[in-house]
């Protein structure tokens, strides 16, 4: 049986964009929320080979060194025509904090293998989420959301790869989508959420997390 959270708990980040995300995700359930950047903590090694196996490393990291509950995401952009690349490489891609090169190298790469077509440009976000505890529990939760890359990318709200992923079902990039619309939880249709990391919460929420009564 998953084991509940409740109180304090580390998200274990050092992605402003991220933490931000994940405390409005948070915030229903009165759960205080401190990032790994803000208590300094060293970024761990990200040595897996799959989105939930840096979950995991980051998690457990965080747990280990606090003492309390850690939350961690692990995510990334996977381009069909690109065999799954950037892929676990997503913010690798990036340069610095800047990700308008990676974004073009996505489509310097398309275009490098004849895929600027709408039909060869599909693309879907992943998002791992896991819990861990100081004694070595974890939780792992996860979610997908699938669409079409656009050129020129579109909007300036979001982060990384927002602005040239456009969700399917929507004529707009999440770019072009406010945060309530990209990653607000819709409960009264039994949690639906748009977002690859809403997705992933909302089965993490309601296996480890309860609201407080009103």
């Amino acid at each position: 049986m998953p084991r509940r959270l409740t109180g304090k708990l580390v998200v274990a980040t050092h992605n402003p964009g991220k933490l931000a995300e994940m405390r409005a995700l948070l915030a229903p359930y009165g759960v205080e929320a401190v990032s790994a950047g803000e208590l300094g903590l060293p970024v761990p090694a990200e040595t897996g080979h799959m989105f939930a196996e840096n979950a995991a490393i980051k998690a457990h990291a965080a747990a280990r060194a606090t003492g309390i509950a850690a939350f961690a995401d692990d995510s990334g952009l996977c381009v069909d025509a690109l065999d799954g690349a950037p892929g676990l490489f997503s913010a690798d891609w990036a340069v610095g904090k800047d990700f308008g090169p990676a974004m073009a190298r996505v489509w310097r790469e398309l275009s490098r293998r004849g895929a600027t077509a709408p039909q060869m440009r599909r693309a879907h976000f992943v998002s791992a989420l896991v819990v861990a505890w100081p004694d070595g529990h974890d939780e792992l939760f996860e979610g997908r959301v699938h669409g079409t890359l656009v050129w020129p990318p579109r909007g300036a709200q979001g982060f990384g790869y927002d602005p040239m992923f456009r969700p399917d079902g929507f004529d707009r990039t999440f770019g072009e989508m406010s945060a309530e619309e990209k990653h607000g939880i819709d409960w009264s249709r039994g949690g639906a959420a748009l977002s690859h990391r809403a997705r992933a919460f909302v089965k993490l929420a309601a296996a480890c997390l309860e609201k407080p009564a009103a």
